[in-house]
C-alpha cells in the first residue's frame, strides 16, 4: 500500500476532475458515476431466490421489509476499479452529494467496498477550493437515518410500482407504469384536461376610452389615459371572473353587458360630460424574491429561459460541479452570512450603496420539511463572479442559466422598490333616451356610467435594478384600456396626469369591447412544479425527473410550454381513480411525503411505517387497508369501460391498442360485418379539448372505410385497394382465396395457407394521402423493392427498399441510407455504387461531417467531435461513442458535458449480447400420496 494515498469517490466525472484540482497529489478522486447498486430485478436474482421472499419484489415483506441490492451491470468495471485504488489507500472520502440520495450512494459504497481502512463522510454544498478545505477537516459520520428515509423511499416505490402496474397491464396496455408520484402528477394534468373539455365560453362586453382634462391650455399637460368601464346604475359591469366553467353568471348583484347594452351605452356617451368623482394615491412598494431553491430555479427557467425542468437540473448540476453554483438540490431558500456579505457587496458596487438596506435581508424555507443542502442556490465562493466574468468560460443555457442564478441571488439582498399607485374614477350620464342609444335592455333612460383607471409610477427601482421574478399566465387578467396586451409585468408603470375630484374630463374614442371567458390554462412545466410543490406532493429535488417521467411514458406531450395529456393518461388516471383512489389523492400523497421526513428524522420507525402501507393497520389509510390486499381485492375492472371517455351525440373514444380511436354507436360502418360499428382513427396532434362533437363527426366522414379500390394491375389482373391499417396506411392486392383439399388436417391446411403466394404490400410515402391516392401510385410502392443492378465487383444484385427507418439500399447484407423517399424509385446503379464507395457509418448511413468540434477529451487525450448518428445527435473522440440525452441540446453541448457522457459511456463498458434463453423442463410433480405423507 502507497504510504499517504486517500480516496475521495464522488458521483460524477466532472466533479472528480474539479476536486481533483483542488486536492492536488496524495489524493485519488474517483466517480461512481451515480448508483453502483439497486434493488434487483426479480429476473436476476439468483435460481434459488426466484421462488423465496425475494421473489416478487427482490424485497423480503415478511421479515423486516429487508432488501436485496445488486451491482448494476454497467457498474460492475467501476466497482472492481474502485476496489483496485481502495487497496492503494490508507483512507477513504466519500464526498457524495449532501442530500439523501447522496448519502444512500455513500452507504452503498461502503456496503460494497467493504474498506479495512477509516472511512470519513465529507460534505460541502458548492465546489470552490474553500469549501473543499473547509470540507476535509469537518467531516463526519455516515447518516443512516437518512439514508433509512432514502431506502424506504426506494422500497415504497417499488411495491407501488410493481403491485399497481401489472393492473395497468392487463386492463390498458403492456409497458405501463404507475408511481407514487407520477401517477398523481398525471393525475393533475388530466384533471386540468378535464376542465378546459366541460368549459363552456361566455361572451360579455365593456366600455373603452381614452380621457384627458379639458380645463388646461397647455396640450402636453392635458396628458390623455385609458379607462374602462366598471359601473352601471350603481351596479359593477360584469367581468371574466364574474361567470363559472359553465358560462354561467355567478358574480351577485353585477350587471352583464352583452353587444347591444355596450353599443347603447357607447351612443348614450357621446359628447357627454366627464368628472372626476374620486382620486387615491397610495405608497407602493415591493421586495425582492427569496434565493432559489430547486422548485423556484425550475419555474423561474422554464418561465425566462424556456427551459425545461430536465434541462434546468442537468444544466445545474453542470454549473455546480464546474465549481460556479453552489448545490442544485434544496429546499431552503437561507444564504450564509458569507454569502449574504458577498451579495451586499456587489450590489453596493455596481448599483449604488443606496440599493442596499441597513440590515441584511434573512429568508426562511416555507417549508415543513426542507430536508435538503443547508443553502439556496447562489453563485459558489465568499467573492462572486459577475456573469461578465464568466462570459468567456460559459456559453448557451450554461451562461443563460449563471446570470439568472446571480442575479437572483445579489437582487435578494437589495433594496424594496418604491414608488405611487394612483386610482381615479370618472363618472358621466349616458342618456339612453336619445334615438341612437334607444332599444337595448337596460332601458331607455339615463343611467350613470362611472370608469376606472390606475397607474404605477416607481420613483426608485432597488432590487428591480438588478431582477424582477416572473409569473405564470392568469386567464382572468386583461390588458390595461390603452395597452397593447402583451405587457405582464405586475409593475406595468403608467403614469396619470395631475388632477383633482371634479375636474372635467373629455372622452374619445368610447368602444364597446367584446370578450370571451377562456378555460383553465394548461400547465407549464413550471405552474406543475409550483401546483407540486404546493400541495406537498414528492420532493423538489425529483420534480425534474417525474416530470420526464411522465413524458417519457406517453402520458403528457408538450406543445409549446404547455403540458397536454394523451387518450392513454384519461385511461390510466381513471382506472387509478375509480380502483386505487387513495394512491392518487392529493392529501394522501402528501401525508406520506410527511411520515418519510419523520422517517428521516429519527421520529418513525420505518418498518413500522412499510408494514402499515403494505399490510395494512388499525390505522391505515390506504382506504382500510394494506396496499397488498387493496390489489388483491380488486374485483372484476371492465377494461372496455375504463378505456372509454364519452364524447357526446353516442360518439365515444376508446384507447385501443394501437392507438386512440372514436366509434359511433348505432352506426353500420360500410363494407364490414354486421355490428361493427363506424370508427375512425383520432391524430396525434389533436388535444383532448378539441375533440367535440363536431370534430369527431368531421373526422368520421372525411376518414376513408373499408378497402379503396383503386383499380387492377395491368400485368397481373389483380384488385389493388389501399387501407388503412393497425401502422398506418398502405396499399395491396387482393389475390384469390387458396383452394384446399376439405381433407386436410388443420395443421396440414396451417401449412398449406403458409406456403400460398403472399400479397404484395407497401406503405404510404410520407408525401401520400389515402384520399389523394392513385392507381399508379400504388403501383410504384407495390414495385419495391426495386432491383437498381447489380455490383460488377462483387456480382451482388443492389436493391432500392422502404424500411421501418426509411429508404435504403441493399447489397447482401450491407445496407445504406437513401437521402430521399423518391430517390428508391429514380437511383441508378452508378449512384448507388457512388454511395456505397463512401466510408461506412452505424447501420448502413454514410460518413457525415461533425456537426461541431468540442476540443480535446481529457482522458484519451484524443479531439472530441459532435455528430448526428441514424439514432441521434452524439459526440465521440474516434473509440468512444456517446448518444446525446434528451435534454441535451445540439447547440449548447459543452466540452465539459461531451467529456462526461464520453466518461460515462467508458464506466458502462461494452454491451454484451444476451445469451438465448433456455427454458428448463418443468419440474416433475410428486405422486399425490408423497405430496401428501410430505404435508
Amino acid at each position: 500500500m502507497s504510504a499517504g494515498r486517500k480516496l475521495v469517490i464522488v458521483e460524477s466525472p466532472a466533479k472528480a476532475r474539479t476536486i481533483a484540482g483542488y486536492l492536488g497529489e496524495g489524493y485519488d478522486v474517483e466517480a461512481s458515476v451515480g448508483h453502483i447498486r439497486d434493488l434487483a430485478q426479480p429476473s436476476e436474482l439468483p435460481a434459488d431466490m426466484k421462488k423465496g421472499p425475494f421473489g416478487k419484489f427482490a424485497v423480503d415483506v415478511d421479515n423486516g421489509f429487508a432488501p436485496y441490492y445488486v451491482v448494476d451491470a454497467d457498474k460492475k468495471k467501476k466497482v472492481s476499479e474502485l476496489k483496485r485504488l481502495l487497496k492503494d489507500s490508507d483512507e477513504l472520502f466519500l464526498a457524495t452529494d449532501e442530500d439523501r440520495e447522496g448519502e444512500a450512494i455513500a452507504w452503498h459504497l461502503l456496503q460494497e467496498l467493504k474498506p479495512k481502512v477509516p472511512v470519513k463522510r465529507m460534505v460541502f454544498h458548492e465546489i470552490t477550493r474553500e469549501a473543499i478545505q473547509r470540507a476535509l477537516e469537518n467531516t463526519r459520520e455516515l447518516d443512516t437515518r437518512m439514508v433509512d428515509a432514502q431506502e424506504t423511499r426506494r422500497i415504497l416505490d417499488r411495491l407501488y410500482g410493481y403491485e399497481v402496474s401489472p393492473v395497468l397491464w392487463r386492463k390498458v396496455r403492456q409497458g405501463l407504469s404507475a408511481g407514487r408520484v407520477q401517477s398523481v402528477a398525471t393525475r393533475m394534468v388530466v384533471e386540468r384536461e378535464r376542465e378546459r373539455m366541460a368549459f363552456r365560453a361566455a361572451e360579455y362586453w365593456d366600455v373603452a376610452g381614452t380621457f384627458a382634462r379639458t380645463e388646461v391650455p397647455d396640450d402636453a399637460a392635458r396628458g390623455t389615459f385609458g379607462a374602462k368601464l366598471v359601473q352601471v346604475d350603481g351596479k359593477r359591469v360584469a367581468s371574466g371572473r364574474d361567470f363559472d366553467d359553465r358560462g354561467v353568471l355567478t358574480g351577485a348583484d353585477v350587471r352583464h353587458l352583452d353587444e347591444v347594452s355596450a353599443t347603447a351605452l357607447v351612443a348614450g356617451l357621446d359628447g357627454a360630460e366627464f368628472t372626476v368623482r374620486s382620486l387615491e394615491t397610495k405608497p407602493y412598494s415591493r421586495k425582492p424574491a427569496a434565493p432559489f431553491t430547486t422548485s423556484t430555479l425550475q419555474q423561474e427557467a422554464g418561465r425566462k429561459l424556456r427551459l425545461g425542468s430536465r434541462q434546468t437540473m442537468r444544466t445545474a448540476q453542470s454549473l455546480y460541479e464546474n465549481g460556479y453554483i453552489t448545490y442544485m438540490r434544496t429546499d431552503s431558500p437561507v444564504l450564509s452570512a458569507q454569502a449574504i456579505d458577498a451579495a451586499r457587496r456587489q450590489a453596493a458596487e455596481l448599483y449604488g450603496a443606496e440599493y442596499v438596506p441597513d440590515k441584511p435581508r434573512v429568508y426562511a424555507s416555507k417549508s415543513k420539511s426542507a430536508q435538503e443542502a443547508h443553502e439556496a442556490i447562489r453563485p459558489a465562493g465568499d467573492h462572486f463572479r459577475t456573469p461578465a466574468q464568466v462570459a468567456r468560460e460559459l456559453s448557451g443555457d450554461q451562461f443563460r442559466l449563471y446570470e439568472l442564478i446571480w442575479k437572483r441571488t445579489v437582487a435578494s439582498q437589495m433594496a424594496d422598490s418604491r414608488g405611487s399607485t394612483a386610482s381615479v374614477r370618472l363618472a358621466a350620464t349616458a342618456r339612453l333616451s336619445t334615438p341612437a342609444a334607444s332599444g337595448s335592455p337596460l332601458g331607455d333612460r339615463d343611467l350613470d356610467a362611472v370608469f376606472a383607471a390606475s397607474g404605477t409610477v416607481i420613483t426608485f427601482r432597488g432590487f428591480m435594478a438588478a431582477y424582477e421574478e416572473g409569473r405564470d399566465a392568469d386567464r382572468y387578467e386583461e390588458p390595461a384600456a390603452g395597452s397593447k396586451g402583451d405587457d405582464r409585468s405586475e409593475e406595468r408603470e403608467s403614469r396619470l396626469p395631475q388632477m383633482a375630484e371634479g375636474d372635467a374630463l373629455a372622452a374619445a374614442d368610447l368602444t364597446a369591447d367584446g370578450h370571451r371567458t377562456s378555460p383553465p390554462p394548461r400547465y407549464t412545466e413550471a405552474s406543475l412544479v409550483k401546483a407540486l410543490e404546493e400541495r406537498g406532493i414528492g420532493r423538489p429535488s425529483t420534480y425534474a425527473a417525474t416530470i420526464s417521467v411522465i413524458q417519457d411514458r406517453g402520458y403528457v406531450t408538450g406543445r409549446g410550454q404547455a403540458l397536454v395529456p394523451s387518450w392513454l393518461a384519461f385511461a390510466v388516471t381513471r382506472l387509478l381513480e375509480e380502483n386505487f383512489g387513495s394512491l392518487v389523492d392529493y392529501d394522501f400523497t402528501a401525508e406520506m411525503e410527511q411520515d418519510l421526513d419523520e422517517i428521516a428524522a429519527g421520529d418513525r420507525d420505518r418498518v413500522e411505517w412499510l408494514t402499515e402501507f403494505y399490510f395494512g393497520a388499525d390505522a391505515a389509510k390506504v382506504e382500510g387497508l394494506g396496499l397488498r390486499d387493496l390489489v388483491a381485492n380488486l374485483g372484476d375492472i371492465d377494461a372496455r369501460e375504463v378505456n372509454s371517455i364519452d364524447i357526446g351525440d353516442g360518439i365515444t373514444l376508446r384507447v385501443g391498442r394501437y392507438g386512440p380511436y372514436i366509434e359511433e354507436t348505432g352506426v353500420q360502418a360500410v363494407g364490414a360485418e354486421v355490428g361493427t360499428p363506424r370508427r375512425a382513427s383520432v391524430p396525434e396532434d389533436l388535444a383532448p379539448d378539441e375533440l367535440t362533437v363536431t370534430k369527431a363527426r368531421e373526422l368520421l366522414e372525411t376518414q376513408p372505410e373499408g378497402d379503396i379500390v383503386l383499380g387492377e394491375d395491368p400485368v397481373t389482373g389483380t384488385p389493388i385497394v389501399a387501407r388503412n391499417g393497425r401502422y398506418g396506411p398502405y396499399v395491396t392486392e387482393v389475390l384469390p382465396e387458396p383452394e384446399l383439399d376439405p381433407a386436410l388436417s388443420a395443421a396440414a391446411k396451417k401449412r398449406a395457407l403458409a406456403a400460398a403466394a403472399k400479397p404484395r404490400t407497401g406503405s404510404l410515402l410520407k408525401s401520400m394521402q389515402l384520399q389523394t391516392l392513385t392507381l399508379d401510385d400504388a403501383l410504384r410502392l407495390l414495385s419495391l423493392p426495386r432491383v437498381v443492378g447489380t455490383d460488377p465487383e462483387t456480382g451482388v444484385e443492389i436493391t432500392a427498399q422502404n424500411g421501418r427507418y426509411g429508404p435504403y439500399l441493399k447489397r447482401g447484407t450491407d445496407s445504406r441510407t437513401l437521402p430521399t423517399e423518391e430517390a428508391m424509385f429514380d437511383v441508378t446503379l452508378e449512384e448507388a455504387l457512388a454511395i456505397y464507395a463512401q466510408p461506412k457509418r452505424g447501420r448502413g448511413a454514410t460518413a457525415t461531417a461533425p456537426l461541431r468540434e468540442l476540443g480535446e477529451d481529457p482522458v484519451s487525450k484524443k479531439p472530441v467531435v459532435l455528430k448526428e448518428g441514424r439514432f441521434g445527435a452524439y459526440v465521440t473522440d474516434g473509440e468512444t461513442n456517446a448518444t446525446l440525452r434528451k435534454e441535451d441540446a445540439v447547440e449548447t453541448i459543452t466540452p465539459e458535458r461531451a467529456a462526461e457522457l464520453l466518461a460515462e459511456k467508458r464506466a458502462r463498458g461494452p454491451v454484451k449480447k444476451k445469451a438465448p434463453v433456455r427454458k428448463a423442463a418443468a419440474p416433475r410433480k410428486a405422486p399425490a400420496k408423497a405430496r401428501a405423507a410430505k404435508a
